[in-house]
């Protein structure tokens, strides 16, 4: 069964990340949507590739100094007496390669360790593959105008990305979104998840005020609640 991704926020925290998403919404027609990951991928691919890597170093270990690790292998076993034929030297290589396969992956079992060693340009990508999926089932095209917003935040990846639906991307350029970006991971950096979200929503909010300012029959096409997964 697979573990449940940690809530990192109390129900407090969502209620008052829910009442600046309202009141940002009532700047503008735009409909923001925030969402809080646990992780935006499980980098299995990654773990076996740093896994294969370690065997194959481990194939030329092997290779450069195989005197030494044919000594390890006879004293292991005291079998002074043994021959070391091609089938048993080629065996002795898979044994210890598979060998490191196997501990390198289990090591990346380890939480902290598997995201450690993700290349930084690989979660990056992840996040954003990730956030563009979300945005496309959650608030793309579900608005009127096509005025939908979304916040996203992933936290194992310490990464977060802004996605604006059609008509307030034709508008809005998307270098200007860092202000909110960075008004988010101020607060996020020193633990406090749920200011950064209020933050980024209401940098958000003032954004697409001016090129969609709120009609007076304007109505609520989206949740307001922050979705946690």
């Amino acid at each position: 069964m697979m573990k449940p991704a940690p809530s990192y926020l109390s129900p407090e925290d969502h209620a008052k990340i829910s009442e600046a998403v309202a009141r940002a919404e009532l700047q503008s027609a735009g409909e923001i949507v925030t969402i809080l990951a646990d992780r935006s991928d499980g980098y299995t691919d990654v773990s076996l590739t740093w896994s294969a890597g370690v065997a194959l170093l481990t194939l030329a270990a092997l290779t450069a100094f195989p005197e030494f690790y044919m000594g390890l292998y006879d004293k292991a076993l005291a079998d002074w007496g043994h021959e070391w034929t091609p089938r048993a030297i080629i065996g002795l290589a898979a044994g210890v390669a598979a060998l490191k396969f196997a501990g390198a992956y289990l090591l990346q079992l380890w939480t902290p360790l598997k995201f450690a060693v993700i290349p930084g340009a690989v979660k990056t990508a992840r996040v954003h593959e990730r956030a563009v999926r979300a945005f496309r089932i959650g608030a793309e095209s579900r608005t009127v105008g096509r005025t939908g917003v979304l916040v996203y935040l992933s936290m194992r990846e310490h990464r977060a990305e802004i996605v604006a639906d059609q008509a307030i991307a034709a508008k809005v350029d998307p270098q200007v979104w860092g202000d909110a970006m960075a008004a988010l991971l101020a607060h996020v950096r020193e633990g406090r998840v749920a200011e950064g979200m209020c933050a980024a929503v209401e940098q958000v909010g003032a954004i697409v005020a001016p090129h969609f300012p709120r009609a007076d029959d304007d109505i609520n096409e989206l949740p307001d609640r922050l979705i946690e997964v």
